[in-house]
């Protein structure tokens, strides 16, 4: 039977390794490659502009791509379930892929979608392609539950074996008796549509620091590979939180949208290792790629992740609700230039680095301003072009040491964290050039600097920049004590040592260990 097929685009925005756009050209005479603009996942207030301007980039990337194999994209929009009916009857489907997603949404619309096909008589394939492994077979080998420790997790993936290896993107030959059917009309109708069609206000735009799509992505990913030396040595605390160019790849935010395959990464790197001496997991870039497998496989088996309440490895914190103290950190007014410098590249650039990340997420909650993780996961899921649902989840959980992390006691200083890496505060000086004609020992903490210095700087604290919000050295040390009472509070029969409750002997060092090791040599 030659089928016509819709393949369905959502976060694998990508011709290579999709095997489930090559089930769709299986046996295929039609096919409609299709982009839906959900309104809960695309509504303006949880997707920031510069995520709406890298996905736009992605998808007329990736409409580039298909009309070389004589074929086009189709940006619909509306509710999957309202859609999804009216294409079938429309273009007489008989087969619908898509790669599998595990987030509690996707899965309830996939369910609800798939129904509808067989409603419809078309069949319905999915693929795994998004993670390295299939996730549910993780959590399967580990006894039905996810693993809750990074070392447990490397031990049921050795046991699974490597990856399955990538596969070519689809060719013309693939294409040879396959017809995407356009007509003018559909030009206008299915297109894809511009941020000012999308009524968003971009006068806030920058400058465009990444830019989206597969091209982008394999560029991006070969001119790193061809770094060998620097690609085994990899270690991702010895990374700098505050260089003026990234320290990594920001390969991050192309595997978010599946620009790039994950297992494509995987197997590239695997490649530049092969007979070479190089750094293992957690801190290597296979590693990377395993914390991304960690954070995937708690998600799906840990229900209501992305939040405190009725999560039942989270730590239940009586957070303060502090608008104004939000509104601060969110907007880079909190008075400590390299927390406000942090959020300034992330709110122009869409990107920060992750032990930033680590910085301005223990402030807000545990280390200073006491605020729930779920409002800084919002905000990070809004500005970050790699807000990816399990990892901003798992990551806030794990900063504010609520859950994975405990060692709460452990609190990076808003000052001296950033003067590490960066002592004459050259990161600071990029990101609020308010502040730099301070000199170097101040431009950290310029509330101490003598009023001639303001004066000299052309800034005067209290006026042109805010006072520090908090007194780090006091509000620390009494989170502290407020993270003890929480923890005290928890029942001995919840998983409150992950590690202990899975037979680990050792407790594998933390990222903090690991960076604090690195400043002391």
């Amino acid at each position: 039977m030659a089928h016509t097929s819709i393949h369905w685009f959502r976060k694998g925005l990508r011709l290579h390794d999709n095997p489930a756009l090559m089930a769709a050209l299986k046996d295929c005479k039609e096919l409609y490659p299709v982009f839906i603009l959900d309104p809960y996942l695309f509504s303006n207030s949880c997707v920031g502009i510069n995520r709406w301007r890298f996905l736009i980039g992605s998808l007329k990337d990736l409409d580039c791509s298909l009309r070389k194999l004589n074929s086009r994209l189709f940006v619909v929009r509306g509710k999957p379930e309202e859609v999804f009916p009216n294409l079938f009857g429309k273009w007489n489907v008989t087969k619908l892929t898509y790669e599998y997603d595990t987030e509690p949404y996707s899965v309830k619309r996939d369910d609800k979608v798939t129904s509808l096909a067989k409603d419809h008589g078309v069949e319905v394939i999915y693929k795994i392609s998004h993670t390295l492994y299939d996730i549910n077979r993780i959590i399967e080998e580990n006894n039905g539950k996810p693993p809750l420790a990074y070392n447990r997790l490397q031990a049921v993936v050795k046991s699974l074996g490597p990856p399955k290896k990538p596969i070519a993107a689809p060719t013309l030959e693939d294409m040879r008796d396959v017809k995407t059917p356009c007509s003018d009309k559909d030009e206008k109708k299915y297109g894809i549509p511009t941020m000012e069609e999308l009524g968003l206000d971009t006068t806030s735009l920058g400058e465009e620091v990444f830019q989206g799509g597969e091209q982008e992505a394999l560029r991006r990913l070969d001119e790193h590979m061809q770094k060998t030396r620097w690609v085994c040595s990899f270690e991702k605390p010895q990374t700098s939180p505050n260089s003026l160019e990234p320290s990594t790849t920001v390969l991050s935010p192309y595997v978010t949208f599946g620009c790039l395959s994950a297992r494509t990464f995987w197997w590239r790197l695997t490649d530049v290792y092969r007979g070479k001496k190089h750094s293992d997991p957690p801190v290597s870039l296979h590693g990377q790629l395993l914390w991304r497998e960690f954070f995937y496989t708690a998600s799906l088996g840990i229900p209501n992740f992305n939040k405190m309440e009725g999560n039942s490895v989270c730590t239940q914190v009586d957070w303060d609700t502090n608008p104004e103290y939000l509104a601060a950190w969110r907007e880079a007014r909190t008075g400590f230039p390299f927390i406000d410098a942090i959020m300034t590249q992330l709110r122009k650039e869409g990107w920060i680095h992750h032990l930033a990340r680590h910085a301005v997420a223990c402030f807000l909650t545990r280390g200073d301003l006491w605020i729930s993780w779920e409002e800084g996961q919002k905000v990070f899921e809004e500005l970050l072009l790699d807000g990816d649902w399990a990892l901003n989840a798992g990551n806030w959980q794990w900063l504010s040491a609520s859950t994975f992390f405990h060692q709460y006691y452990r609190v990076y200083s808003p000052v001296a964290f950033g003067k590490k890496t960066d002592k004459n505060g050259d990161y600071i000086k990029k990101y609020l050039p308010l502040l730099k004609k301070f000199p170097a020992e101040y431009i950290y903490e310029p509330w101490k600097a003598p009023q001639s210095v303001q004066q000299a700087a052309g800034c005067i604290v209290g006026k042109d920049y805010p006072h520090p919000i908090v007194q780090h050295e006091v509000v620390s040390k009494k989170n502290i004590g407020r993270m003890k009472m929480a923890y005290a509070k928890r029942s001995t029969d919840t998983t409150e040592s992950p590690s202990k409750k899975q037979g680990v002997k050792r407790k594998a060092p933390t990222i903090i260990d690991m960076f604090e090791k690195k400043t002391r040599k």
